[in-house]
């Protein structure tokens, strides 16, 4: 399979999910927010946590998270380059709600808010 131009395909991951072509971008992070314990999920990627969580934090993302109030960062993975971290994103988000809780329990299993240990 030739890829587009444009993107290219990870080994060993799908591909039929392109990746726009970031080599020359640093790591990333995929974070979870929601807006109390077992409520709203919202899974994304940013190469720069601790600002985008603060834009979500003070509505300054439109969207679903400012629709329903995800403000609450209650997991956190962090990859060394960027198109890996959008890989994972992809792959969590077509995951069950019930997959995408466990993810959360086993790693922040009081869903306490993660951002101010990013954020010092």
């Amino acid at each position: 399979m030739t890829p587009c131009p444009r993107h290219t395909v990870m080994p060993g991951l799908d591909p039929g999910i392109h990746v726009p072509d970031v080599s020359r971008m640093r790591g990333g992070f995929v974070y979870i927010l929601t807006n109390r314990p077992n409520g709203a999920l919202y899974v994304g990627v940013t190469s720069d946590i601790v600002r985008r969580v603060f834009e979500h934090r003070e509505g300054l993302a439109d969207g679903f998270t400012a629709r329903y109030g995800l403000k609450t960062l209650v997991h956190l993975e962090r990859f060394d380059d960027i198109a890996t971290a959008i890989q994972r994103e992809k792959t969590v988000k077509h995951w069950s709600r019930a997959w995408k809780v466990a993810l959360i329990l086993n790693g922040n299993p009081a869903w306490r808010d993660l951002y101010d240990e990013i954020a010092r």
